[in-house]
């Protein structure tokens, strides 16, 4: 390892799909010498980088005041966990924007944010126009970089499978292939894949506002 002065990444979203395995890359990654973890409750997970801080999203004191290098943006939420159209824009509007520009504030440089393909601030679709209006805020944001994830259907080990998402995982990767030019932004992708594409955009990436959609998040995580 070279003498660069080790990161700080600050994690939002750990016990997610992307966030739980963004949490392995970076807790591998030499390059990181710590990892902060904002989480609701414990993760129950022991690691010389890690630190878990249990924090109240709804008082930003309990995380304003925390230094980092990177952020990392992964939560999120389904309508099935949260039916309430206020309290899904708290979960994936509010809180990331306020965990962000509470780190920059303490010095943050670089933004990993996970979205949603066809995320869209005019689209009239909730769930995409709410993705679109986070992604137009966090650019507005002064970081030195900011890298925007775009991923379709997520592949990976969830710890709740509805029986139509079994089925829908069984038959993705047939579909995949029917999705060709402007429209293989829609193919799906392991989760895994995107958390490794965020290390790496952190490490490697360049300044300013960056979105990566299918084919440039396959480039980066593989």
């Amino acid at each position: 390892m070279s003498s660069e002065r080790r990161r700080t990444a600050l994690l939002l979203g750990a016990t997610g799909l992307i966030g739980g395995l963004c949490l392995d890359e970076l807790l591998k990654e030499d390059r990181y010498g710590g990892v902060i973890a904002l989480v609701r409750r414990p993760l129950g997970l022991s690691h010389d980088k890690l630190r878990e801080v249990v924090v109240d999203f709804s008082r930003p004191e309990s995380y304003s005041g925390l230094r980092c290098d990177d952020v990392f943006s992964c939560l999120g939420t389904t309508t099935a966990r949260t039916p309430s159209r206020q309290d899904y824009r708290r979960v994936d509007f509010d809180i990331p924007l306020a965990v962000a520009r509470a780190a920059l504030e303490r010095g943050a440089s670089r933004l990993l944010l996970v979205t949603s393909v066809g995320a869209d601030a005019k689209s009239s679709v909730f769930y995409t126009r709410l993705k679109g209006e986070l992604e137009e805020a966090a650019s507005a944001l002064p970081f030195e970089a900011v890298h925007i994830f775009r991923p379709s259907f997520l592949l990976g080990d969830r710890d709740e499978k509805r029986p139509a998402e079994k089925i829908f995982l069984k038959i993705i990767p047939f579909l995949d292939p029917l999705f060709l030019g402007p429209a293989r932004v829609y193919r799906s992708i392991p989760a895994a894949v995107v958390a490794k594409a965020m290390v790496r955009a952190a490490l490697e990436g360049a300044p300013g506002v960056a979105v990566h959609q299918y084919d440039a998040i396959r480039a980066l995580g593989l």
